[in-house]
């Protein structure tokens, strides 16, 4: 899986103005996740706390361990191997809980593990993507040429993330009825919104895309297979029910990309290692989640 390192050298090109569509286009589908969330969903925690547990060590600790792993092993050049950690240690995107529902796997769980990955990634993604880069030695040169500011990015999270989830859920509790109209709106529309943005992201820069998308698409489908796998092997080895098995697995193999995209266009200057990656992990993502979904739906 050798590629050229004139990758790291690659700037994307993305106006400011695209930037902040992308942000606010995030912000709604947040808004638009939330607004199917309750307060009384959280209960579910309390009272299934092995699933839940697994299903965010498996995201958080497995996930991140074993990308390490892979990029220590496989040794890809270093932007490619800073998308790949921060990747990783973004949340579960929020079509998880969609794939999930099409698997006939544990809604509930996938709900759940959306919604608290969410608002615990304004703390956890930082210290987890500066703390695996920094183990890396070519990522941690490239994080002090960039001299990431840890503030910076918890703010740029909790403004995407945090702020929308807490309005949609209070949407919810006081204005229910409101709260479903708003959802069979909102959601597909900030979905198609968000996809433009990345198309036009992509196509502004399809001369790098056309370049480099043989070797990008191989370190996506390995990563991403691993990714599927952890989940699936971790949720087993608990002795998790088939049903959370199916949750756990598309929740750790489902990644918001849409956010990594968003620090990379914000604090790393578009890098085209990092901006390929995550793009066509975006994409590639709901390729194989919507066919795994499919085949349990099917066979399991």
């Amino acid at each position: 899986m050798a590629t050229s390192n004139a990758l790291d050298s690659v700037q994307l090109n993305f106006s400011p103005d695209k930037l902040l569509g992308l942000n606010i286009a995030l912000a709604i589908i947040m808004y638009g996740v939330a607004l199917e969330l309750k307060w009384v969903d959280f209960k579910y925690l309390i009272q299934n706390p092995k699933g839940f547990l697994i299903g965010i060590f498996s995201q958080f600790i497995v996930l991140p361990l074993l990308t390490y792993t892979l990029i220590t092993v496989s040794n890809p050049p270093p932007s490619i191997a800073l998308g790949m950690f921060l990747v990783a240690t973004c949340p579960g995107g929020n079509v998880s809980n969609f794939l999930t529902n099409l698997a006939k796997g544990n809604v509930a769980l996938s709900v759940s593990l959306t919604a608290v990955s969410s608002v615990t990634a304004i703390f956890l993604t930082p210290f987890n993507f500066s703390f695996w880069a920094s183990t890396y030695e070519p990522t941690a040169l490239l994080l002090q040429e960039v001299r990431l500011d840890a503030v910076e990015v918890f703010m740029t999270i909790g403004l995407i993330l945090g702020i929308p989830l807490v309005l949609g859920i209070a949407t919810t509790s006081k204005f229910p009825e409101l709260a479903k109209k708003l959802a069979l709106t909102i959601k597909p529309l900030s979905l198609v919104i968000f996809a433009a943005l990345v198309f036009l992201a992509l196509l502004g820069n399809y001369d790098y895309f056309k370049t480099y998308i043989g070797a990008i698409f191989l370190w996506v489908l390995t990563h991403n297979a691993v990714a599927l796998s952890s989940g699936f092997i971790t949720a087993k080895l608990a002795g998790l029910p088939p049903k959370d098995v199916k949750s756990i697995t598309i929740e750790t193999g489902i990644q918001n990309s849409g956010l990594g995209l968003v620090l990379i266009f914000s604090f790393f200057a578009g890098l085209g290692g990092m901006a390929l990656i995550t793009a066509w992990w975006g994409i590639w993502h709901l390729i194989s989640g919507i066919t795994i979904a499919s085949l349990w739906k099917k066979y399991v």
